[in-house]
């Protein structure tokens, strides 16, 4: 199962951003909806199931976690400067973010993203999880791959960049299995301390990408019912 899960999240990062090559993405109007849904599923998911599953757990200070997951997100931003909630930053002339570090910023965002999906760990909510990643997945590959051609990266290195953002969801993935080995399987303990730091991060980048003026500084009535439809597909899957 894990097998597929991995395949899943590797392809659509791969087949998203490769998207660039083939079409214009200098029109940013479905990018920017594309974002909308994305942002508004994973708040969704994140107050509809994954926070009352943490909270259904007699952790502690589990708040505190959430917050450092906010907090942890933020500062990634200072590197990313928010490429994880689809600022592409490429209007700006001589405004230039080193490739290597939005790669390595991005690439932690995602690595913790998966920590949450392994052995030990409710299994239907991993899908969820699963899903609302690679959701929003879909318009960060392609922001990540613009912003490296934009700043002068060869297709093959841009590439190999995506290869590497492809592959960190899975990493931490195998992490949590491999700790879960090590430690004779008692990683479930530490589950809702794990989830809380993704919810966290979840919770920064959906509220980054849904508070985010258009450029006329007005929140359109097209944003508004694409954020609509997104909620209503994560509490359709809460039904679940």
């Amino acid at each position: 199962m894990y097998f597929i899960i991995y395949l899943v999240l590797i392809l659509t990062v791969l087949g998203s951003g490769s998207l660039v090559f083939l079409i214009d993405s200098g029109n940013p109007k479905i990018q920017r909806l594309l974002l909308a849904f994305s942002g508004a599923f994973l708040i969704g998911i994140s107050f509809l199931k994954l926070i009352p599953e943490i909270y259904s757990t007699p952790a502690k200070h589990l708040g505190l976690f959430i917050l450092l997951g906010y907090l942890i997100q933020l500062m990634l931003e200072l590197i990313t400067e928010g490429a994880e909630h689809g600022h592409s930053h490429v209007h700006a002339e001589g405004e230039r973010v080193s490739p290597f570090l939005l790669l390595f910023g991005i690439c932690i965002h995602s690595f913790l993203e998966g920590m949450p999906i392994a052995p030990g760990f409710n299994i239907k909510l991993q899908h969820t999880l699963v899903l609302g990643i690679v959701i929003h997945n879909l318009p960060i590959s392609i922001t990540m791959m613009s912003l490296f051609l934009h700043y002068g990266l060869s297709r093959r290195r841009a590439f190999t960049y995506l290869v590497i953002f492809a592959l960190m969801t899975p990493l931490g993935s195998l992490f949590c299995r491999l700790l879960h080995v090590s430690i004779g399987g008692s990683i479930e303990v530490y589950f809702s301390y794990i989830l809380a730091i993704v919810v966290g991060i979840f919770l920064h980048v959906s509220t980054s990408i849904l508070f985010e003026a258009e450029e006329n500084h007005q929140y359109n009535l097209r944003k508004f019912v694409t954020v609509c439809f997104g909620i209503i597909a994560a509490f359709g899957l809460s039904l679940l």
